[in-house]
């Protein structure tokens, strides 16, 4: 399917609404790519609500950073349409929606992962460049916050539509973060690493350090698509019991919090 180009997001608001339309174009064609769009938006609104009661220390800022940080992903996602190269870590992330034998936590965590480290240092990068990137220490570590608020809470919904998941969690460890090799903290913090060193390269510096990230994330991506065993018979398990149809899957995701 041909994606049209259109103008990258400029604002929260802008991004909202163009992750609700990737939500509910995903939720009619029963296309597995809503599953990540579905919890993005609500991390997104989350975001939005906060900064709109004065959650943050530079609103404004923080809107173009969210523009920034969205404006990546759905830039991949049009190239990926389009059959063009939308790198290493969202190719593998896009692709594995075409599988049907992988379970709806590990659809999840591939976009989060190529979201996170690979397009967060670079969008933190570009919003404050050079000594810029100081300043946004504080609003970098509150989205930090809210992100993980978020995906706490959505793992009850995720739970219902794997009713087997929550279970395993508790039998093998945190499936999510541990066995599959993929911990959002541990990500966040190293993507702020990341943007302090981008924020300080020169462009064709940046490129190579963009181009290493994206190695690392799609290294990652490669562990959550096949992880070590006993991990692999025990996802078989899971997805056996996921009997919720895939637009059901993405609407129940997207409307879990109510935002």
């Amino acid at each position: 399917m041909t994606v049209a180009p259109a103008a990258p997001p400029r604002t929260i608001d802008e991004v909202l609404a163009a992750l609700r339309t990737v939500v509910d174009d995903a939720a009619r064609a029963g296309d597995r790519i809503g599953l990540f769009a579905a919890v993005y938006r609500q991390v997104t609104a989350e975001v939005a609500r906060r900064t709109a009661d004065g959650f943050f220390d530079d609103a404004d800022r923080l809107s173009r950073f969210d523009a920034v940080f969205a404006g990546r992903y759905l830039t991949a996602l049009s190239a990926w349409r389009d059959g063009r190269d939308c790198g290493r870590s969202w190719r593998l992330a896009f692709r594995a929606t075409e599988d049907a034998d992988l379970v709806l936590v590990q659809h999840v965590l591939l976009g989060v992962n190529a979201h996170i480290n690979l397009d967060l240092a670079v969008a933190a990068a570009e919003t404050a460049p050079g000594a810029e990137i100081g300043g946004l220490a504080d609003d970098f570590g509150r989205v930090n916050d809210v992100l993980l608020d978020v995906l706490c809470r959505l793992q009850g919904a995720l739970n219902q539509l794997s009713p087997i998941f929550g279970g395993l969690d508790v039998v093998l460890g945190r499936i999510d973060e541990e066995i599959l090799g993929f911990a959002v903290e541990r990500a966040r913090a190293e993507a702020w690493e990341a943007a302090v060193l981008l924020a300080e390269q020169t462009p064709e510096a940046r490129q190579v350090t963009v181009r290493m990230l994206d190695r690392y994330a799609s290294g990652l991506a490669r562990g959550v698509l096949a992880p070590p065993f006993p991990v692999p018979a025990a996802l078989q398990v899971v997805r056996f019991a996921e009997r919720t149809a895939t637009p059901e899957a993405i609407e129940r995701l997207d409307g879990a919090l109510g935002l």
